[in-house]
């Protein structure tokens, strides 16, 4: 921080500070036009999320006129799991009315409301609203705790350049955000492509030199040994013994034993049937809720699993384990088991529709092949996702280091003739005493602070 800059709290730099309420009737009183009404969900970093806005009538606004938003306010989340998120509001919001859940913070003359918001949005900030949050089933921020929030201020003229270097580097950082986020998605359908071609006959087209003659379409019950579940009744827990898996555990094909929720005892895994007994080269398939997730038993680790995964022995006289594996990631494999799940809250596959899942199965030597081709690629694909992650991260951590570099003074030049913070916060402190006006703070010493709504924050 230079010699120009100065340190003010909330209340010294704001005009209003305060929340609203939820009108009268709750969500039953939303219309489809109106007044909107920003709620939490609304609020987003450096964005503001039309997705769910809500309406409300005239005589429900004219209840929350206290709580009336402003283009360019400061819109702070104050409650639950997204407390801390903030933003500006778009000119189009002017008029608009927030609930209790969001906080209008209205700078004075003394701060750019661009400045403001980029730094309620720095990690100094976050951390220091995680850290204060109060309550007992859900976080909150009271009124007292944002008018005390301490704000480095800069020269005004410094904090527009500040604004705007923030604006032009982040609209670039969300850039570079957007094409990652397309890479993903782009490498998530090359794996389908591959899959696609493996299981219809077309990435071996060139190895096979003939037709699909000798392919066969198959139920698969027919390539299977046995098709079962995890036991359907609550295992016996100990401290430690053998593992016992969920869902989770199954991931890009792999299961992952460190991620057992829990242990069973040797002796409940000895009782297990054996075609409930997992064993290298099973396959285990998610049957329940996250429907349609395949993962290879490549392990000879005893383990077992809870009901929800189907575990598949396969015969592997006509199918290699592998192969089976590729089949179930497919997407034709997916829209089967879609189509016969049961249940609206949480699908399940029932055993039965699983078994007849038909597939398209290749003589083993072709299966072989097929699998070679798609671990090639497959693993050319890990690479560049490994280096798409590390791109990622780098370009996650851009923004707060951004915004640490510019309340650091370090973002824009400083200049001399800039006209220092502590003198504009005297000045303007004068002007306010000269008019009987003054901050947030000294009204509220006064005691004419006025509630802006309702649902105002709790001092």
């Amino acid at each position: 921080m230079t010699g120009n800059w100065t340190t003010a709290s909330i209340a010294d730099i704001a005009q209003k500070v305060g929340s609203g309420a939820t009108p009268l009737g709750g969500e039953a009183a939303y219309k489809s036009t109106g007044t909107p009404l920003i709620r939490s969900m609304n609020v987003v970093f450096f964005g503001f999320k039309r997705d769910g806005l809500a309406f409300i009538d005239g005589q429900q606004a004219s209840a929350l006129d206290g709580a009336t938003v402003r283009a360019q306010d400061v819109l702070l989340n104050i409650t639950g799991a997204s407390i801390g998120r903030v933003t500006l509001a778009p000119s189009d919001m002017d008029g608009a009315r927030v609930n209790q859940h969001v906080c209008i913070i209205r700078p004075n003359s003394c701060i750019d409301s661009r400045y403001l918001n980029a730094y309620l949005s720095s990690p100094a900030v976050q951390s220091k609203i995680w850290a204060d949050n109060t309550g007992t089933t859900r976080q909150a921020l009271t009124k007292q705790q944002i008018l005390g929030f301490e704000i480095p201020v800069a020269p005004l003229t410094e904090q527009k350049r500040i604004a705007d270097k923030l604006d032009t580097v982040l609209t670039r950082v969300d850039a570079v955000n957007s094409r990652l986020a397309r890479v993903v998605l782009l490498l998530k359908r090359f794996r389908q492509s591959v899959l696609t071609a493996a299981t219809s006959g077309r990435l071996t087209e060139d190895w096979r030199g003939s037709g699909l003659a000798e392919w066969q379409s198959k139920e698969i019950q027919e390539i299977c040994h046995s098709i079962s579940d995890g036991d359907h009744q609550a295992p016996p827990q100990v401290i430690s013994g053998i593992p016992f898996i969920t869902i989770s555990a199954l991931h890009g094909g792999h299961l992952d034993l460190h991620k057992a929720t829990r242990y069973v005892p040797n002796s409940y895994f000895s009782a297990l049937d054996e075609k409930r007994r997992p064993a290298r080269g099973d396959v285990l398939f998610s049957v329940t809720g996250s429907i349609g997730i395949p993962a290879l038993v490549a392990t000879d680790e005893p383990f077992t699993f809870q009901r929800h995964i189907a575990i598949l022995k396969p015969d592997l006289i006509k199918v290699s384990s592998s192969y089976l594996r590729y089949l179930l990631e497919s997407n034709d494999v997916k829209r089967q088991a879609i189509a016969v799940a049961t249940g609206t809250a949480q699908m399940t596959i029932p055993l039965g529709g699983l078994r007849r899942i038909k597939v398209n199965l290749p003589p083993l030597d072709e299966q072989a092949e097929i699998v070679r081709r798609v671990e090639t690629l497959f693993a050319f694909v890990d690479r560049l996702e490994a280096r798409l992650q590390t791109a990622r991260t780098a370009a996650n951590r851009l923004t707060p280091a951004l915004l640490a570099k510019a309340f650091r003074g370090e973002l824009v030049a400083q200049d001399p003739d800039d006209e220092p913070a502590a003198e504009l916060l005297k000045r303007l402190a004068a002007s306010q005493a000269g008019s009987g006006s003054g901050s947030t703070r000294s009204r509220k010493k006064s005691g004419t602070v006025r509630h802006t709504a309702t649902g105002d924050l709790h001092a």
